[in-house]
């Protein structure tokens, strides 16, 4: 079981890419697979178990589309 609950709202995502850069471990792209209603390609994480939960995605996401829960 991950240690972080990473999620993304992807109707509010604009793909600016933001968090893929911010995230140390590479762990976030955006997928083409997936478009949302404004026609964006949103973020997803690739690898959950490997996430560190630093934040540093969601700090960095201007329109606060990520939150990052711990698991217990």
């Amino acid at each position: 079981m991950a240690k972080f609950n990473v999620t993304f709202n992807e109707a509010l995502c604009k793909a600016c890419g933001l968090c893929v850069t911010a995230c140390p471990k590479n762990l976030i792209k955006l997928n083409m697979e997936v478009t949302n209603d404004s026609g964006y390609t949103p973020a997803t994480m690739t690898d959950i178990e490997s996430c560190i939960g630093c934040q540093s995605c969601a700090r960095m996401c201007p329109d606060c589309v990520i939150t990052i829960e711990k698991n217990d």
